[in-house]
């Protein structure tokens, strides 16, 4: 059993609460919440769970083993910088940290002291992206071409961070996982309608390398819900609609056949549009949290890597910033540099 504390019961930590809870591999010895009232409110179903307002109360506790921080993110590098010193593995919300700089000491010190850090990048733990991760894998879709996602509606505006780094690192994780070219550019437009300079809508382009390329919208202010990511190759291309409770995914046989007349004198091209069949693979109801738990503990149990462990996070984080850089300079191509290895 792995000694678990939570960090954060606001919208987020009492999903992570109940997923603890019910894990036959963790045992949730702590809740903490600056908010007394919100901690009791998440904690009333549940009983033999200490609860404070103090995080340093988790961090005296010898017994425990891990903490979850699920805390606004300005927040997140002292809680689990504290967490690390004290000997404590740590699960921790997107985005990681605000800046590179601090996830690079945070990997940084995780690895001196032999510790495991694992972002709650859920989605990558659905079934719908672990399928199209399969489909990948299986080369069925041929060369991949490009990847394009809509993240959009009317959502919580954050007082702390804008769309970009508040929806982007979903798509990214995904990108992530899925696609193992190297980034070498990134380039983002957004804008600011709620008159606080913080961004509610975004664009983002990413070119990698082998002519792949990969586009994210994300919105705060439309007035539909879309979730849906479009990954396409030269043989196959393959859709998730995380709206439709049916036919999350469809791999369409599409795409297009390219001849030329002559390979001395390429002049002209002939383009020819290729049809063929759609199917929706099988799709388990999983629930991807509790996937995120599970993973959790075995990692800590077997002393490895997380599948989206510290490094991954630095990944999306430089992504993150390099973006950021690209909005305020006018949507300039901001190269990307290889994370350095710790």
């Amino acid at each position: 059993m792995i000694n678990v504390g939570i960090v954060g019961c606001g919208y987020w930590g009492p999903n992570l609460i109940r997923n603890f809870m019910s894990c036959p591999e963790t045992e949730l010895l702590w809740a903490c919440d600056k908010d007394e009232k919100r901690l009791k409110k998440a904690m009333r179903q549940y009983s033999g769970v200490s609860l404070t307002v103090d995080v340093d109360d988790l961090v005296a506790d010898e017994s425990l083993d891990a903490v979850a921080i699920a805390t606004p993110v300005e927040t997140h590098f002292r809680i689990a910088k504290a967490c690390l010193e004290n000997g404590k593995h740590i699960l921790i919300e997107k985005p990681f940290t605000l800046s590179l700089l601090q996830g690079n000491k945070l990997v940084q010190l995780a690895r001196e002291k032999d510790l495991q850090i694992m972002c709650d990048q859920t989605f990558c733990y659905t079934s719908a992206v672990r399928k199209m991760q399969e489909i990948v894998q299986s080369g069925v879709l041929g060369k991949l071409l490009y990847f394009d996602s809509v993240r959009i509606n009317l959502g919580l505006f954050q007082q702390d961070i804008n769309v970009i780094w508040d929806l982007a690192p979903h798509d990214l994780s995904i990108l992530d996982l899925l696609i193992d070219d190297k980034i070498v550019s990134v380039s983002a437009h957004g804008l600011s309608h709620a008159g606080n300079n913080i961004e509610n809508i975004a664009y983002l382009a990413l070119k990698y390398e082998n002519n792949f390329i990969a586009h994210l919208h994300v919105n705060w202010l439309s007035p539909v819900k879309i979730r849906r990511i479009i990954l396409g190759g030269s043989e196959k291309m393959v859709v998730w609609d995380d709206m439709n409770v049916t036919e999350k995914i469809k791999v369409y046989n599409k795409g297009i056949v390219v001849e030329q007349d002559d390979q001395e004198k390429v002049r002209q091209f002939l383009i020819s549009y290729r049809s063929g069949d759609i199917y929706s693979p099988h799709i388990d109801n999983t629930e991807a949290l509790a996937l995120v738990v599970k993973e959790f503990a075995a990692c800590i149990e077997e002393n490895r890597p997380a599948l989206t462990d510290g490094k991954a996070g630095l990944r999306i984080l430089q992504v993150l910033e390099s973006a950021q850089k690209s909005v305020k300079t006018d949507g300039s191509n901001v190269p990307i540099q290889d994370v350095m290895e710790i």
